[in-house]
């Protein structure tokens, strides 16, 4: 199958340090390739891939201190990716909805993967305005807000099962991995593992929207001796970090749309304490995989049970309901249920044309002679 994958421009695909969109992104496009797909990624120049690279811009935008407007760049990226579209069976896109008006008018199989969350107010507008865009939620609980939207299925993100290291042994520390936002609830975190007594590593990116976030709240917190803040991690770090931790602290305050770092912990075999919200129930198994909390004083609670958890089982929990191999196959399955529902529906409109009636003669006006098309031939068909 001739695949496009469209990825979002703010990271490299793999991103050098944060980025989970992309590096879904990267993982899908491995695992398409090495199962025999001919794919093209769209995304920035420093991307590394085994598919063929079509860059729009020379390097990602988030590092990039030059780019003062990213949405001009993803507006050229929609444009190539729809100017292209006809050299593909399907285009993926991951660019949320911004493609929605361009790709209404091109005659091309498309699909979107939404990444993020879909309860602010304004996305129901724009879902009321486009019905007819094919979409794939990332969880059964992300589609919540959205069920007017043409949900064509459900996919899990999925890692590559050789990304990280089992770990049969538990460490002595606690980990809270992803961004410095108020969301996320690392000042959450702290609370629970300074009341536990156990340390913590906040391995984090603090972007500038949560500057003050961090400095008010997040920051004074650090300062307890068990607390420690080694900022962004690159994927060999964050193997490492994942590994030798007793457990991963996931205390989140919103409708999480999947949280990878929980499938990424239990490829090490690290147990994850996460609150009830978003997709948490969907990724974890409470009592198998880690704990599902409440409060505070449950995570608390839940720490001091964390040695009682198999990592082992964590482990064949991510084997088997989130790798990489099993989220390109359940992508290539949407892939062919689209194409199909297109033939079927190309079919259709050309029984319709084939079974329609022909248009009935026109009748001579009464008194007039009847013309040459009316009137029958001599016998035997032969000229007068």
């Amino acid at each position: 199958m001739r695949i496009a994958q469209v990825a979002p421009l703010h990271e490299s695909v793999p991103p050098r340090l944060y980025g989970g969109t992309e590096r879904v992104v990267h993982f899908l496009t491995e695992e398409l390739v090495r199962q025999g797909h001919e794919v093209t990624l769209f995304a920035s120049g420093d991307s590394r891939t085994s598919a063929r690279l079509r860059a729009v811009v020379p390097r990602a935008l988030r590092l990039d201190p030059s780019c003062r407007d990213p949405v001009a760049p993803h507006i050229l990226l929609v444009d190539q990716a729809a100017r292209l579209s006809r050299e593909f069976d399907i285009v993926h896109f991951h660019t949320d909805y911004l493609h929605f008006p361009l790709m209404r008018y091109v005659d091309v199989p498309h699909v979107t993967t939404l990444h993020g969350r879909l309860d602010t107010p304004e996305l129901g507008a724009v879902f009321d305005a486009f019905p007819d865009m094919p979409v794939v939620s990332i969880s059964d609980s992300q589609r919540r807000p959205l069920p007017q939207a043409r949900w064509v299925g459900t996919v899990y993100n999925g890692l590559p099962e050789e990304l990280y290291t089992f770990r049969p042994e538990p460490g002595d520390y606690l980990v809270f991995l992803g961004r410095i936002a108020p969301e996320k609830r690392p000042d959450r975190a702290i609370q629970i593992a300074v009341r536990a007594g156990v340390p913590l590593k906040v391995a984090a990116k603090i972007d500038k929207v949560d500057q003050e976030y961090y400095q008010t709240v997040v920051r004074p917190l650090m300062e307890h001796p068990l607390v420690e803040y080694v900022g962004e991690v690159n994927e060999r770090e964050k193997d490492e970090l994942l590994g030798g931790a007793l457990g991963l602290l996931f205390p989140i305050d919103w409708p999480e749309p999947f949280g990878l770092v929980m499938t990424e912990a239990m490829a090490c075999g690290t147990p994850v304490i996460a609150f009830p919200l978003g997709a948490v129930p969907e990724v974890m198994r409470d009592g198998v995989t880690g704990y599902v909390v409440r409060s505070v004083d449950e995570a608390v609670a839940a720490v001091e049970r964390l040695p009682q958890i198999d990592r082992a089982a964590c482990r064949r929990h991510f084997e088997e309901r989130f790798s990489a191999r099993r989220m390109a196959r359940d992508y290539v399955a949407v892939y062919r249920r689209i194409l199909e529902a297109r033939e079927r529906a190309r079919r259709a409109v050309y029984t319709r044309a084939a079974r329609a009636e022909p248009c009935p003669p026109l009748k001579a006006a009464r008194g007039a002679a009847p013309s040459a098309a009316q009137t029958p031939p001599a016998a035997g068909g032969g000229a007068a």
